[in-house]
């Protein structure tokens, strides 16, 4: 399988499963009478939306396997994204902005690889 089609079937994977999980909720409680963890029905948003943010990371994550070419480096920032979350995330994005060569177009940040 190719890179290609492996990034396909992982976001094609991840906007089924968002649109499934929407569903879901979506028959079990309108989006509008959710009221976080109070009560037992808004379970269900709170599960959606746990499942929109995880796979938010996971898409970010493929982004930083691409930048960064180490295993080691992947492993780091994905436990660091799993369990901070946009925190990680943020720092990975102004330690790349730091890395910036002066004079380097800002695209250099999103397209650019580290060595190897």
């Amino acid at each position: 399988m190719t890179s290609k089609h492996a990034l396909a079937l992982l976001f094609a994977t991840i906007a089924g499963s968002l649109v499934l999980v929407t569903i879901w909720a979506s028959l079990r409680q309108p989006v509008w009478e959710w009221g976080g963890l109070t009560s037992e029905p808004d379970r269900w948003w709170t599960i959606a939306t746990l499942m929109d943010a995880y796979f938010g990371f996971v898409t970010f994550f493929v982004w930083v396997c691409f930048k960064e070419r180490r295993l080691s480096a992947r492993t780091i920032w994905f436990i660091a994204i799993m369990t901070l979350g946009n925190i990680a995330m943020a720092s990975y994005v102004l330690l790349q902005l730091a890395r910036l060569p002066p004079g380097a177009p800002l695209s250099s940040v999103l397209t650019s690889r580290r060595p190897a």
